[in-house]
């Protein structure tokens, strides 16, 4: 039975990861029959977003891992637990936290940075030649994770993957129910809510990266 790692950054769209994503994610590694483990970085989210008006509620703080825990129902340990050796593939479901929390692609643009621990967490896979899968917007980490002409996707989007080339990526477009497979790396990446407009969509997609993870392992 296949093991599968998961990197949450926190729970809500706007502010942490994707729940419908996550969720998604989950449900497709249990019905490929592999097992899966949740884990986040112990840190304080960028910031916290009333996810029913859109505004930034600047008087609150919230820890991303103790944020992630909602969604796992808080069965979640801390990203510098994460050993590498007790796992076969890693992957990130996306949300905004994947672009503020794990790294800073939302609020840095082009200069953006990804969180240490993450970075450890993610590289020891590389190095044991395991596969990653990364959806939606989490592909802003791919070519700080596996460093330059990694191949990824974050849908259509021109701008965004314009940023994304010019630290590295070699994005291809890809529709909401397809995958993008870096074969050498052990890549696989998918845009989920970066383009779904429905749970089916997203699905879609998900279940594809997941059965092509798993099957890479």
């Amino acid at each position: 039975m296949k093991r599968i790692a998961i990197i949450l950054s926190g729970c809500g769209v706007y502010d942490g990861s994707e729940i419908h994503e996550s969720v998604l994610t989950l449900l497709a590694i249990e019905q490929q029959g592999a097992t899966y483990r949740c884990f986040a970085p112990n840190i304080n989210q960028h910031h916290v977003i009333n996810h029913l008006t859109g505004e930034v509620k600047t008087d609150e703080t919230r820890n991303v891992l103790v944020e992630s825990a909602r969604i796992s129902r808080g069965d979640i340990e801390d990203v510098v637990e994460l050993y590498q050796d007790e796992f076969d593939a890693l992957i990130f479901p996306g949300g905004f936290g994947a672009a503020k929390n794990l790294c800073t692609f939302a609020l840095d643009a082009e200069n953006y940075q990804i969180n240490a621990e993450v970075l450890t967490a993610a590289q020891s896979f590389i190095k044991a030649e395991k596969p990653l899968g990364f959806m939606c917007i989490a592909p802003a980490m791919i070519p700080l994770v596996f460093g330059e002409n990694a191949q990824g996707t974050i849908g259509k989007d021109r701008d965004i993957a314009a940023s994304l080339m010019n630290r590295g990526l070699v994005h291809v477009d890809c529709e909401v129910d397809d995958i993008i497979v870096d074969e050498e790396r052990k890549l696989v990446s998918t845009p989920a809510y970066m383009l779904a407009t429905s749970l089916v969509e997203a699905a879609s997609g998900i279940n594809k990266l997941v059965k092509k993870v798993i099957s890479l392992c």
